[in-house]
């Protein structure tokens, strides 16, 4: 069975012959597969299917645009063929390929010059272009600075997404790669731009978390408040990076890791 409810979360729980279950965890559209066994999986696929559509193709796995690439200690997830469908839905097929997401020291303001854009087509654009971030991190930073100017966006700000298009027409084939490691140490980074907001002088903040060398999250947002020196936005940065870094290792703690 698979549960609808009007709850948060939703939750699936599969018990196999020998007592083995596959749990997962159901967020709108977003799901979290949690074991070793192929069989529940494949028994689970099955179940699903029922009220959500799922591609199956080889070792490959397709599902609400995500694309599931299955080796021996290996795993590749990617959204290339979503990313496919946005160029195509935005008309972007036939433009050249570019080497950068944004071009270096750009600087938008809800005050620039230009024409003004249909909000619904741009929010239309930024609400596809946030969801290809959950495998495309190389985009995360310029999607969020164009996303700020979605309530009254104008040729400027689409020019700038654009180029974020061009940049995934060139890098299709882009996404995240997971290998076997026997390295378990969590490492953190963290760096700040103090006062990048053009209007609202709020700094930049980056977050970047791997476990040994492999990636497990990212942030890229500005700081929720207004800091009045470079030191002190050292400090939030540093506050909310350990923050984080504390609630991954509670995490990992309760996964036996």
């Amino acid at each position: 069975m698979v549960t609808r409810c009007l709850l948060e979360y939703a939750f699936y729980l599969k018990v196999h012959n020998n007592g083995d279950m596959l749990l997962v965890c159901i967020y709108v559209d977003d799901s979290i597969f949690t074991d070793d066994n192929p069989s529940l999986f494949e028994a689970f696929k099955k179940d699903i299917t029922h009220a959500f559509e799922m591609t199956n193709v080889g070792l490959m796995y397709y599902y609400l645009g995500l694309e599931v690439k299955k080796m021996e200690d290996e795993i590749f997830i990617s959204q290339e063929s979503y990313t496919k469908e946005i160029l195509k839905k935005f008309n972007m097929l036939d433009y050249n390929p570019v080497n950068t997401p944004m071009e270096s020291g750009t600087k938008l303001s809800k005050f620039d010059e230009g024409e003004k854009v249909n909000p619904v087509f741009f929010k239309c654009l930024m609400g596809s272009l946030r969801y290809l971030t959950f495998t495309r991190r190389d985009i995360l930073f310029a999607v969020r600075v164009v996303s700020h100017f979605m309530e009254g966006p104008n040729s400027t700000h689409l020019k700038v997404a654009r180029r974020i298009l061009r940049y995934l027409k060139g890098t299709i084939d882009f996404g995240l790669f997971y290998f076997s490691s026997s390295d378990f140490n969590l490492m953190r980074f963290c760096d700040s731009n103090y006062a990048g907001g053009i209007d609202d002088k709020k700094t930049q903040l980056a977050l970047f978390f791997s476990w040994g060398d492999i990636v497990i999250s990212w942030s890229s947002k500005k700081q929720s408040i207004v800091t009045l020196s470079t030191c002190e936005v050292e400090y939030v940065a540093a506050t909310s990076c350990t923050s984080h870094a504390i609630w991954l290792r509670g995490l990992l703690k309760e996964l036996n890791l």
